[in-house]
């Protein structure tokens, strides 16, 4: 049971690969692009962790789900995967957004 948190999260990060394949919308529209961003907001939320663990603000819980594996202080390894799922998510959902938003405009302007 202890792979159990990121087996699940790195099930989920194939899924949203899966659908950015499928509708073109983060790695497959501009690889490099989605590269430089997705390590910048893996770095930024990184910092942000680490800052917060330095003010004691962010602890690390305890589950039986979890590996056990630290990166730092209270910084587990499922929580680099979190934040990678967390921002592939959100990038997804921006260009998902934006690729509705175009076609409905283009839909509008043949009416």
């Amino acid at each position: 049971m202890a792979f159990l948190y990121i087996g699940a999260l790195l099930v989920s990060l194939g899924c949203m690969a899966l659908l950015d394949r499928r509708f073109t919308l983060f790695f497959w529209a501009d690889a490099r692009r989605a590269s430089i961003v997705l390590v910048l907001g893996l770095a930024f939320f990184l910092t942000w962790d680490l800052a917060g663990i330095g003010l004691s603000i962010f602890y690390r819980g305890e589950t039986d789900f979890m590996t056990g594996i630290l990166l730092a202080p209270e910084l587990p390894l499922e929580e680099v995967f979190f934040l990678a799922l967390l921002c592939y998510l959100a990038m997804n959902l921006f260009a998902g957004a934006a690729l509705l938003l175009n076609s409905t405009v283009r839909r509008e302007g043949r009416s």
